[in-house]
């Protein structure tokens, strides 16, 4: 990384900048930041548009699915046109238009006990937007084991919650601490039978690539040991601590 920032990204990025927790110094952490996204639907959607506006610089997307009329209502890189295409796919080019410094690299696959540690070893940050708890506490278990940044994302109905895990720290807890049951039903997260309002999704995701930017800067206060519950039904916000 250069010690000067382009004429470019002074532009592009002057917004920003202006912050004084951020500042050219927080830029460049930005611009140098790997972040993998797990999944690339309700959550995974507004978490690498805002990541990518924000000038990350390098992102993995990982998706075996295809984009379906359901998904437009709540996955924001999808429009009509984009029906039975790769996820991966469309959304590479549509982050490519809307940043094309930033190095966007895809897996057409679901992420599964054979390739994950291959995968995430290269990202510091791990953004899990996955719909079901398997992937979930697959990813947590290497997340742990590799000493990565993990910042979790669930939503179901009006309703969201999120976890940030750095598991550098060994007083960490993790996502089996809060979820004690060794099976959970995916019912829970399931939006085609419990439903979800789109705009869950948005906010959801977004505050995903929140907590992942003020990592990455090392700024700000996280979700260590806690879960962020929201309820939009009721515009409520709430930390619960747990151990």
């Amino acid at each position: 990384m250069k010690n000067n920032l382009n004429k470019n990204q002074i532009e592009r990025f002057s917004r920003q900048l202006v912050l004084k927790n951020i500042g050219a110094k927080g830029q460049k952490k930005i611009l140098s930041s790997k972040i993998l996204i797990v999944g690339v639907g309700g959550l995974g959607c507004p978490a690498a548009e805002n990541l990518v506006r924000a000038g990350i610089g390098t992102i993995g997307l990982i998706d075996n699915d295809i984009v379906n009329l359901s998904n437009i209502h709540r996955q924001s890189l999808f429009s009509s046109k984009d029906l039975k295409k790769l996820k991966v796919n469309v959304a590479a080019k549509k982050l490519k238009e809307i940043n094309p410094f930033t190095k966007i690299k895809i897996y057409k696959s679901r992420l599964n006990q054979k390739n994950i540690k291959n995968i995430i070893k290269n990202y510091e940050v791990i953004i899990d937007g996955s719909d079901n708890f398997k992937t979930k506490f697959l990813i947590n278990d290497y997340c742990i084991k590799l000493k990565k940044k993990l910042i979790t994302g669930a939503i179901s109905k009006f309703d969201g919650h999120i976890f940030t895990f750095d598991f550098k720290d060994k007083k960490t807890v993790s996502l089996k601490n809060f979820y004690q049951e060794k099976e959970i039903s995916d019912d829970i997260l399931n939006c085609e039978f419990e439903g979800v309002l789109g705009t869950t999704a948005s906010i959801v995701g977004a505050t995903q690539a929140n907590e992942a930017l003020k990592l990455i800067m090392e700024i700000g206060q996280n979700l260590k040991n806690q879960i962020l519950i929201i309820d939009l039904l009721n515009l409520n916000f709430r930390k619960v601590k747990f151990k």
